[in-house]
């Protein structure tokens, strides 16, 4: 068996495995490049998924894919699947700055790719924008933006460059061959980002996602509401939305192997009481509703809730932070310090 179809039977099987009574509202292919599946393949998988699960009449099934991969042939294709809503990694609408990221689309392949898209008759589809790369300046960001807008994108999922250790633009900073990321210069291009789209009815629900309404994405947004999710394929996360989260094994020839030897191929984390706590916390503050007190006092109690109250006064003092109808939300000053400030109120 090639490769690709070994790990199209194992995941199959996986599914099969897991079979559940819940009903699944949401479907979502995405981690690596799904979009260059064929035909033959998603079908396999949404039939998998259809046979061992019931499947809500309107579910969102989103596609994550790439503008290289999207054609008229293979935009009709996904809609015959069934397939309602695409996420595209489209980052920049700058050549220059596409090919330092290393992409194989260009900005022309990127605007043909959304207007394919519209004619192919999807309402629903996100796209991708990286802000605060040392090749972006704030006029780029702001083409990006407009871009966007002009296309009359519903969706919006934008990500600061983060510099990762191990990768070759770590290592070209740390020799001075590339000049680092600058977050005072991050955080000026986000509060532009929130804003720009903020003007044209695109409101930010999520740090990272922005949508016009009823364009939020009822995937990602289970993810931030605790909600049980149940991933299936190399590394795929499940949660069972209160206590226990699993993990499969990242290696695909392990993950192959041990499925068509009926062997464990994943491992189960019984969260203690303080790490729901945290994650309520760090989950509820990227959202726009922020964190629910009184959800969060029934479930942890009345003094751990007065306790996150005197840790939080600090960021409300300095309007990070804003306590309100029973929420804790971030101001826009916060939302740049999202993963610092969860972290302060953190208990270790």
């Amino acid at each position: 068996l090639l490769h690709k179809d070994a790990m199209i039977q194992a995941i199959e099987k996986e599914i099969s495995l897991r079979t559940g009574d819940e009903t699944i509202d949401t479907i979502y292919f995405g981690g690596g490049t799904p979009g260059i599946l064929p035909k033959s393949d998603l079908a396999l998988l949404i039939n998998a998924i259809t046979n061992n699960f019931r499947v809500s009449k309107n579910v969102e099934l989103t596609l994550e894919t790439n503008p290289d991969d999207i054609s008229q042939d293979i935009l009709e294709t996904w809609l015959e699947l069934g397939i309602n809503r695409l996420s595209i990694g489209i980052q920049s609408f700058d050549d220059t700055e596409l090919k330092w990221m290393n992409r194989a689309h260009d900005a022309a392949k990127s605007k043909t790719c959304l207007m394919q898209i519209e004619q192919a008759g999807f309402a629903n589809y996100s796209a991708d924008l990286i802000y605060g790369s040392p090749k972006q300046t704030l006029d780029i960001l702001k083409k990006n933006i407009d871009e966007l807008l002009n296309f009359n994108v519903p969706h919006i999922s934008s990500y600061a460059l983060t510099v990762e250790e191990k990768t070759v633009l770590f290592k070209n900073i740390m020799q001075g061959k590339e000049k680092n990321t600058d977050t005072n210069v991050q955080a000026e291009m986000f509060y532009f980002l929130i804003d720009r789209l903020q003007q044209r009815g695109i409101t930010q629900y999520e740090i990272s996602n922005f949508a016009k309404e009823g364009f939020e994405s009822k995937h990602n947004s289970s993810y931030w509401q605790g909600k049980s999710y149940m991933g299936f394929g190399p590394s795929a996360h499940s949660y069972d939305g209160d206590a226990i989260r699993s993990w499969n094994v990242a290696d695909n020839k392990k993950y192959i192997e041990a499925l068509a030897n009926n062997k464990n191929y994943r491992t189960d984390e019984i969260l203690t009481s303080l790490q729901q706590r945290n994650e309520v916390i760090m989950l509820g503050l990227r959202t726009k509703q922020g964190v629910d007190l009184k959800k969060f006092e029934s479930k942890f109690g009345t003094s751990e809730l007065k306790e996150l109250i005197i840790m939080a006064s600090s960021f409300i003092e300095e309007k990070k932070i804003i306590e309100k109808n029973g929420y804790l939300f971030l101001t826009k000053e916060g939302k740049f310090l999202a993963d610092g400030i969860a972290a302060e109120l953190f208990i270790i």
